[in-house]
């Protein structure tokens, strides 16, 4: 089935060197990496993602994702397969495998973290069936032989004709951090891994009128405002929020990721943590309503319409790339949490998990994932400084939140080739 482009023409526009669009999903396992059975669970997500399996192509003088009917790339390797390449036999979706880790890499411009995650339920299925010679139930698991319900298939958003798009916000600049800080913005995003015990996370959110997202959008933004007490207003954390619920689109693989914007008010910096915990879920109540979410996603809408106007690639690259900056110039920092991994029976088997992906321009953010009772705190910024890294932390210790610092390093994103 050839599908035409078109909200995938944002993330693929503003594709660049420094800011891919890809997602990596990182596994560790509790045995070594059994290559060939990882090359049969790889072949069945193939089978059962087909609208994964896709290379881009110039049909009838539009671009389109095509049937890719080579097999998907598995290598081993830390670095994996630069997407859209010849190596990845151009899909834009690749596994790799190292150290014990396996890696799934995918273009965010096809889908979001959600339809990732769906992937990775299959993948372990698979791989963790026959690596450990259990037999895992398929319950809430994708798997080889469904009928694919058109409902996967399908962008929801195309049908929103008749809603009325949300206008851009009219607020003012926000802080940012790098120039605020005088801080040199690298080539490559730098990442901090932080583990927090789920039950007690739950404990300290439920006690204190917070959600994951909400806290650490708050603990966030105190972090900021230790660094910069004297910023006025436009300290802005952007929650991501997951569309398909208000779209009723539970179904489809379409990157469908809107946003909270949650500003930490002046007049709220000297409430108590619990009290400005119950503002920001206030402010992520009132976006969240349908209306809201059906107004942002029919933005969306009009703007991957204004992308595909322009007349050539080099155009709707600079429309695409200028959208994005306009995006980062409002908020300070982000916060994404897809939910709890859910990976079922085959979730006891995994050691350790991360999801990473660049920020937006020039803003740090943190990707949340909840897998085997631990919730991983992914701390990225297209920065070396780590002050606001050290400042995250405090608030940490400050509040009595136990955590442990995994892991740090550049983060590892493969590139993407793009045939425009």
């Amino acid at each position: 089935m050839y599908q035409k482009i078109f909200r995938e023409a944002m993330g693929l526009y503003n594709s660049t060197e420094r800011l891919p669009n890809v997602i990596r999903v990182g596994i560790r396992l509790r045995k070594a990496i059994d290559p060939d059975i990882l090359r049969y669970a790889v072949d069945r997500c193939a089978e059962r993602y087909p609208y994964f399996c896709v290379q881009l192509e110039k049909k009838d003088g539009d671009w389109v994702l095509a049937p890719n009917e080579r097999p998907v790339v598995l290598s081993d390797s830390r670095e994996g397969t630069r997407l859209g390449s010849e190596e990845a036999h151009r899909h834009l979706m690749a596994f790799s495998y190292n150290g014990g880790w396996i890696n799934f890499d995918i273009s965010h411009a096809i889908t979001d973290g959600t339809g990732a995650y769906e992937v990775v339920r299959t993948l372990l299925y698979y791989y963790c069936s026959r690596r450990y010679e259990a037999e895992l139930s398929p319950e809430g698991i994708r798997i080889c032989g469904d009928d694919i319900d058109r409902a996967e298939w399908d962008d929801p958003v195309l049908s929103l004709t008749d809603v009325e798009a949300r206008q851009p916000a009219d607020i003012g600049p926000s802080l940012c951090l790098a120039d605020e800080s005088g801080i040199e913005i690298s080539d490559h995003h730098r990442v901090w891994d932080i583990a927090i015990d789920e039950k007690e996370f739950m404990r300290f959110n439920h006690e204190n009128d917070g959600s994951p997202g909400t806290m650490t959008s708050l603990f966030l933004s105190r972090a900021i405002e230790r660094l910069h007490p004297d910023a006025g207003a436009g300290l802005r954390v952007l929650l991501a929020v997951n569309m398909r619920r208000a779209l009723k689109a539970p179904l489809t693989h379409h990157p469908l990721v809107g946003g909270a914007v949650l500003e930490y008010r002046p007049e709220m910096r000297k409430w108590p943590l619990d009290r400005q915990a119950t503002a920001y879920r206030g402010m992520v109540f009132a976006q969240m309503m349908d209306e809201h979410v059906l107004a942002e996603a029919a933005g969306q809408r009009a703007m991957a319409e204004m992308i595909l106007s322009q007349g050539t690639d080099r155009e709707r690259r600079e429309l695409a790339e200028k959208s994005a900056s306009v995006t980062d110039s409002i908020i300070t920092a982000g916060v994404s949490y897809v939910g709890k991994g859910n990976f079922g029976d085959a979730e006891r088997y995994v050691r350790d998990f991360r999801l990473h992906t660049n920020s937006i321009c020039r803003t740090p953010l943190i990707e949340i994932s909840a897998v085997n009772g631990r919730f991983i705190l992914s701390f990225i910024q297209p920065f070396r400084d780590d002050r606001y890294l050290r400042s995250f932390l405090a608030e940490l210790d400050d509040n009595y939140v136990y955590y442990d610092l995994m892991d740090e390093g550049e983060m590892i994103l493969p590139g993407v080739d793009l045939p425009f």
